[in-house]
């Protein structure tokens, strides 16, 4: 079985092929500029490459060139799209409406849409990615949406209410939902099976840490908690969001500054974080060079940043009554020894936590990067938020 998976956004259009049989990766690549000059990059599980301009005025014309690229192109890998049994889609907000992987039907594009206003930069895209397909496959090949929101739908009212007017849920849906869904899900597997253990057996914390961050606790393989809320702008700081604020500081600043509503939600999501505190860039190795170099203001941005993620785990600690893993993953935290070293050993020693230091130097590939006599197993699982949505739309669709 091949399965097509699709990550839509406003002006781009990721996918990967799979081939679910040994769930390789046949083909994967990106549309981007869509409604503009738009380009293609293309990668053959080989090697061979293809990369084109086009134009691309809406997601249809996108999705034609990916047909291209992967039936005609001279990195083409299938002969006719016909041989694609499926195609995944992975969609941000489920909001209170879907708790897991659903089959696409009208009512669920519909709601889909219908939840834009909760995610308003990414389910209208990913609305449109799937209406491309559509236009493009026609209704004869299934598709499935996985929902970033849906893994943790499992937490408790105690975790996802918020202590503003209650009427304010029971109107408006106004309440924790958080994000990365896909990922914990896929990371707190991995970590299992890696360590031949039971996952409804074990205290696990998940940090997702790349430009966006968030982190899960997740007790018998189901969130309790998480740190991005409402939207993706809660929880710790990120590369350009600020994370949980005082509320104040943001009617305090937009009175002083005279700023309306949209610009402070731009300043907080796209001007405030790393690259707010730092004025250096939202590139955590960017950050890292000029604090090397003696900018206080990018040192200061690593040691907020640090404390922060150490803080949400010495909570999740708490609502989770002990730890048994500790997992790091995404960009930032697959690929940082330093960062990983300094939370562990600057704030979680209390829990018996000690770091390989030579282990913690690998990268690129799942490992255990806590000493034999560490009290709590720490690991580094890369994320494989693709496989994942290609796993859960076979299932759907074996179903049929």
């Amino acid at each position: 079985m091949k399965i097509l998976v699709i990550n839509a956004g406003s002006s781009s259009l990721k996918y990967q092929l799979f081939d679910m049989t040994d769930e390789t990766v046949l083909a994967k690549g990106l549309c981007e500029r869509i409604g503009q000059d738009g380009k293609i990059k293309h990668t053959a599980f080989d090697g061979r490459t293809y990369e084109a301009s086009y134009d691309m005025p809406t997601h249809s014309e996108a999705f034609n060139c990916l047909v291209y690229a992967l039936t005609e192109s001279d990195a083409k890998v299938i002969d006719s799209m016909s041989e694609i049994s499926a195609v995944g889609h992975r969609i941000v907000q489920g909001g209170y409406i879907f708790s897991q992987s659903t089959l696409v039907d009208q009512k669920v594009l519909e709601d889909i849409e219908m939840l834009s206003e909760l995610a308003p930069l990414h389910n209208k895209a990913h609305a449109m990615g799937i209406r491309a397909c559509l236009n493009v496959l026609g209704d004869k090949v299934p598709q499935v949406c996985v929902f970033d929101t849906s893994f943790h739908q499992t937490m408790p009212p105690k975790a996802y209410i918020y202590p503003v007017p209650y009427e304010y849920y029971e109107k408006y849906k106004v309440r924790r939902y958080g994000f990365h869904g896909t990922s914990h899900r896929f990371v707190s597997g991995r970590a299992a099976e890696f360590l031949n253990k039971n996952l409804a057996d074990l205290k696990m914390i998940t940090c997702h840490l790349g430009n966006g961050c968030s982190i899960t606790a997740i007790k018998g393989g189901k969130c309790i908690d998480t740190s991005m809320g409402f939207t993706p702008l809660d929880g710790i700081m990120m590369g350009t969001r600020s994370g949980s604020l005082d509320p104040s500081v943001i009617t305090y600043i937009a009175e002083k500054e005279n700023i309306s509503p949209k610009e402070m939600c731009d300043l907080l999501n796209k001007k405030s974080g790393v690259l707010g505190i730092s004025k250096v860039s939202n590139d955590n190795r960017d950050v890292s060079n000029a604090a090397k170099e003696g900018n206080e203001n990018a040192a200061l941005a690593i040691e907020m940043q640090r404390y922060q993620i150490a803080k949400f785990i010495g909570g999740y600690v708490a609502a989770l009554n002990g730890l048994d893993v500790l997992v790091f993953t995404g960009g930032i935290g697959e690929n940082d020894p330093s960062l990983r070293e300094d939370i562990c050993q600057s704030y979680l020693t209390y829990l018996g936590i000690k770091i390989d230091r030579e282990k913690n130097l690998e990268r690129g590939k799942e490992v255990e990067i806590s000493t034999a006599d560490s009290k709590v197993k720490v690991l580094v699982i890369p994320t494989n938020e693709e496989l994942l949505i290609a796993r859960d739309t076979m299932k759907i669709v074996s179903a049929l």
